[in-house]
C-alpha cells in the first residue's frame, strides 16, 4: 500500500522503514521477499523500490510499462502481420527478462514464451544486458553469476561475456539459437533519447528461419524498433 501510493515513483528502504516504524533489517527482509515474488521491483540502493509486475497483475490496474506498450502495440502488430512471426517487447526486471507485451502470429506451430525468464536464455535478455552500465552489469553478475557454458558458451567467462556483449552493442542486434528447442531468437534495442529502454524481439522455430526470412526479420525489427523509439522521443 505504501509503495502503491507513490503512483509509480520509487521509495527508499529508509523511507519504508520510517513510515512503517520498522528497523531497516526487518524492512529489507520483507522487501527481499516481495521482490522475489514480483510485487516490488528493486531499482538500486539509492532509488529504492517501486511496484513490480505481479502487483499490477493482482489489481488489474494500469499495465506495467504502459507508455512503452502503448507506443509499441500497433507497430508490433504490423511487424507480426508482415513477418507472420510472433514478437515480444522485453525489459529487465529484478534480474530477469520480463515481457511487457506479445503479439502472436497465426502460424500453426508457435513458440510459447514465459513472461519471466533467465536473461541469458533469451535474445532480448542478452541484448539488454549489453546496454547496462558497468556498475549495473557488475551487480547483475553478482546476483546471477556467469552463464552456464551449456546455455551460453560464448559468455561463460567474464572475458568472453564482455567481448560478446561489446559485439552485441556494436551491431545493435543479437541472435540466439536454443538447440534443445530448435528455436531462433532475434532482438534489437528500442532507443529513446539515447537510452535503451527495451528490447524488441522475434522468435520462431528453426525450420522457418531461411536466409531470406532471416534478413527480412532483421530489417523489419530494426525499422520497427526505430519507429517505437521515435514515437516515445516526441
Amino acid at each position: 500500500m505504501l509503495v502503491a501510493q507513490r503512483n509509480g515513483q520509487s521509495i527508499t528502504l529508509t523511507e519504508i522503514a520510517d513510515e512503517l516504524q520498522l528497523n531497516q533489517a526487518t524492512a529489507a527482509n520483507i522487501n527481499k521477499t516481495l521482490v522475489h515474488k514480483g510485487y516490488l521491483e528493486h531499482i538500486g540502493k539509492k532509488k529504492g523500490y517501486r511496484l513490480g509486475p505481479a502487483a499490477y497483475r493482482l489489481t488489474n490496474e494500469v499495465p506495467y510499462g504502459q507508455d512503452l506498450v502503448i507506443a509499441a502495440r500497433e507497430v508490433m502488430e504490423k511487424l507480426t502481420a508482415k513477418l507472420n512471426e510472433s514478437c515480444l517487447l522485453g525489459v529487465l526486471r529484478n534480474y530477469k527478462r520480463y515481457i511487457l507485451h506479445v503479439v502472436n502470429s497465426e502460424q500453426e506451430i508457435q513458440v510459447k514464451m514465459r513472461s519471466e525468464r533467465n536473461v541469458y536464455e533469451t535474445a532480448s535478455g542478452r541484448l539488454l544486458l549489453a546496454y547496462l552500465s558497468e556498475k549495473e552489469l557488475e551487480r547483475f553478475i553478482q546476483h546471477n553469476g556467469l552463464p552456464d557454458p551449456a546455455l551460453w558458451e560464448e559468455g561463460s567467462s567474464m572475458e568472453k561475456l564482455l567481448e560478446v556483449l561489446a559485439q552485441i552493442k556494436k551491431e545493435g542486434l543479437t541472435m540466439t539459437f536454443m538447440g534443445n528447442g530448435h528455436i531462433r531468437g532475434f532482438a534489437v534495442p528500442i532507443v529513446v533519447n539515447n537510452t535503451v529502454v527495451a528490447g524488441l524481439s522475434v522468435f520462431l522455430p528453426e525450420y522457418r528461419c531461411t536466409p531470406e526470412h532471416r534478413n527480412d526479420i532483421i530489417q523489419t525489427l530494426k525499422a520497427s524498433a526505430k519507429q517505437i523509439g521515435d514515437q516515445l522521443s516526441l
